[in-house]
């Protein structure tokens, strides 16, 4: 892609995948609330709404069971159902987020939360880890008209920070994350979850990490 590697500005954190292990507590509280119901959901349907806005999961889980599906109704369970799990467990942190926020906090960037998820939520899962307040600013996706994978929540962090785009680093884990920092024209970190996108998604990023332990080490290494 030509980008030099050396000249960042900002990072943005995408967080459901990518901070936290949200995937399998979606996956465990979407079945546990469809069984509720009467309703079998497959993983492989939750899979699919994962790095969607609320609207493009409604519009998965409608397709794949049927168009008087209960998407509200049911989704209002699941948070109930990993809200409970979170009071009880905490927030599931990922190996190394801490560890990278250490490392970029002793660097002169600024770092932004660019996340799909509500911000009642998204505020309440970065309060849980203790991250919050590590942020310059969080955007999230009912702050923003279009969803990923357009790229407006990207280009929303870009000029509320004042931060040119092409040295703006964007860590996610989603076909549509790296779909939406791609179009924003910034530097796309793919940090693989369970879902993993497919090798047209890969070639978009400019780096491809198994975790974010991956990323500080890749970052400590080319002195920036």
């Amino acid at each position: 892609m030509g980008i030099d590697l050396k000249s960042f500005n900002g990072f943005i954190f995408d967080m459901d995948g990518l901070m936290f292990d949200t995937t399998n507590l979606a996956i465990y509280s979407w079945i546990k609330a469809g069984n509720t119901y009467g309703i079998p959901i497959s993983e492989s349907i939750v899979i699919k709404s994962i790095g969607l806005d609320i609207h493009g999961a409604k519009k998965v889980f409608k397709k794949n069971l049927g168009k008087n599906f209960p998407y509200h109704e049911i989704r209002s369970l699941r948070l109930k159902y990993a809200q409970d799990f979170i009071e009880k467990n905490g927030i599931p942190v990922k190996k190394g987020l801490y560890e990278l926020i250490e490392f970029l906090d002793q660097k002169p960037v600024l770092k932004a939360v660019a996340t799909s998820t509500e911000r009642e939520r998204t505020e309440q899962f970065l309060l849980s880890a203790g991250v919050k307040e590590k942020f310059d600013l969080i955007v999230c996706g009912d702050d923003v008209s279009k969803g990923k994978p357009e790229p407006d929540i990207f280009i929303t962090v870009s000029e509320k920070l004042n931060c040119k785009s092409n040295e703006s680093v964007v860590l996610e884990d989603s076909a549509n994350g790296i779909l939406a920092a791609s179009r924003a024209n910034m530097i796309p970190f793919l940090v693989f979850d369970v879902k993993k996108p497919d090798e047209n998604i890969e070639k978009l990023a400019e780096k491809t990490f198994n975790s974010l332990v991956e990323v500080r080490d890749f970052l400590q290494k080319i002195d920036f």
